[in-house]
Formats: structure tokens, sequence, C-alpha cells
């Protein structure tokens, strides 16, 4: 085993350290892209993206580097360390905004909260606030949600789907009005040619997804990535065969989702259970 790599001495910040030790060890190893991908089994795509900082990859295909390498628990160290950087959720969560902006279709899953992408100002607002955002910044993160709403409604919008729990159409808004507003938009917007709206009910049981919000981007390439988050973090998914793990599960879902028109009456018979204002 090569001797133990000093860490000092090199950037400072994680998920650029872990980068910048990756192109070192290939470059002095002197494999290429596609030789590497030809031992290792993985597309060469995804360490060249690992390699400039796109992706971290899984614990899996870090393994193997380290294996391949020699390295020890280096590698695997530096690649915790880089997981656990507080910075990597605004940075993949920047990288997914701009990969949203480009891709053809999107297809979502929600298991407890409604799709950026199709919440109303009201809606934004109490989620946002619930997460902790106050002030200035509060306002500024509804006014850019409200902004990304734009995207599915140009002269060329892409297909969106979303498949929604009916956990999601069970938690209303404290303010009976606001959550009127929301599900109205929902009705209206399932009306247009470009989004498909689809409801999971509880009936349908357990599934692959009960704990995991996930959108898919298919980009203009063709190739998929996917975007898993929760409420403290988001990982941006770029290896295909954990895309392709997660589209079963999706694919799964899907099977057990209400077809649209019913998912549509669904939404529906919810607003109907909405109180109304009280006449003055």
């Amino acid at each position: 085993m090569p001797p133990r790599r000093v860490v000092t001495g090199r950037s400072p910040e994680p998920r650029r350290r872990f980068a910048e030790e990756l192109r070192l060890l290939r470059a002095e190893k002197g494999d290429s892209l596609r030789q590497l991908s030809e031992v290792l089994g993985w597309d060469a795509s995804l360490f060249g993206k690992m390699e400039n900082g796109r992706t971290l990859g899984s614990p899996e295909v870090v393994e193997a580097l380290a294996q391949h390498y020699g390295t020890g628990d280096l590698l695997l160290a530096l690649w915790e360390l880089a997981v656990g950087d507080p910075t990597q959720f605004k940075e993949q969560y920047r990288r997914y905004m701009t990969l949203e902006s480009e891709a053809v279709s999107l297809w979502h899953f929600g298991h407890s909260t409604i799709h950026g992408l199709l919440q109303t100002e009201g809606y934004a607002r109490d989620l946002l606030k619930a997460g902790g955002i106050e002030g200035e910044e509060l306002t500024r993160q509804v006014e850019a949600r409200m902004g990304r709403r734009q995207s599915l409604e140009g002269d060329e919008p892409p297909q969106f789907r979303t498949i929604l729990s009916e956990a999601v159409l069970r938690t209303p808004l404290a303010d009976a009005s606001e959550w009127r507003k929301q599900l109205e938009y929902l009705i209206e917007a399932s009306a247009r040619s470009n989004i498909t709206l689809q409801v999971l009910p509880f009936s349908a049981g357990l599934n692959g997804l009960d704990s995991t919000a996930v959108i898919f981007l298919r980009l203009p390439s063709g190739f998929p990535v996917a975007y898993t988050e929760n409420a403290h973090r988001g990982e941006l998914i770029e290896e295909s065969a954990s895309v392709e793990r997660l589209q079963r599960a999706y694919d799964a879902v899907r099977d057990r989702a209400l077809v649209p028109d019913e998912s549509r009456k669904f939404v529906m018979r919810m607003l109907e259970e909405v109180p109304c204002e009280p006449s003055t």
C-alpha cells in the first residue's frame, strides 16, 4: 500500500479536496477515464464528474476507487468529510436548479409536500417558514419560487408529472383560504396539456419511496438525473445505476397511483372538505 498522503497543503474545502485527490490518484496511476470505467464498471462520465466536483458518487463507487488505487481508508475518509460538509446542500441544490431549467421532462413524487413548481405563494411561505426561514430571506425565496412556476407556463414548457401521496393533500395550511387556493391551483394546473397529476391513496399501502421525495430530470442529452430531498438535505444523483434503482421504485408507485382523471376528482373532493370563509 502506498504511503498515506498528508492532507494539509491542499484545498481546505472538503468537496474540492476530495475531487483533487481523485484527479491526482488517477494521474499517478496513469489511467484514462475510459480505462477506469472498463476496470470498475461505472460510466466514465461519472468519474469525470467526481473529479471536477459536480458529484460525490456513492459509497460503493468510492470503495471501489479506494481498492483500485490502494489508498486504504484515506479516500473514504475524504468522501465522508465532503458528504458531511454543510455547504453541500446549497451546492447540490444550485446545480439541481440549473438542471431543472434545462430539463425537457420532469417526474416527481412527493410523500409529504407539493413540489415547488406547483406551490402557491401562501403554501410556499408557510413551508419555508416551517423550515426556519424568516424576514427578507423568506420574501426573497418565496419570490424565487413563484418565478420558477413560469417554466411550466412558457411557449414550449417541459412535460411535468407529479405523484402526490394522499398525506400531502390531507396536510392543510393553517389558513383555510390559502389551502383552498393551493388545491384550486393543483386542479387548474392538472388541466394543462404538459402537466400530469396523480394521487397515491393510502389504500395503495407501503412503497419504496415512503420516506423519499424524488424528482427525475430528463436532460436534452437524453440522460436522466435524480434529486432526492428531505427537510435537512438534498442529494443530486447522476450515477446511472443509482438513478435506475430509484426509477424502478418510482414506476412501482406510478402503477399504484390513481389515473389522472380519478386523481383530479380526488383533489376536488379534498377541496370540497375545506371550510368556506364565513359570510359577512
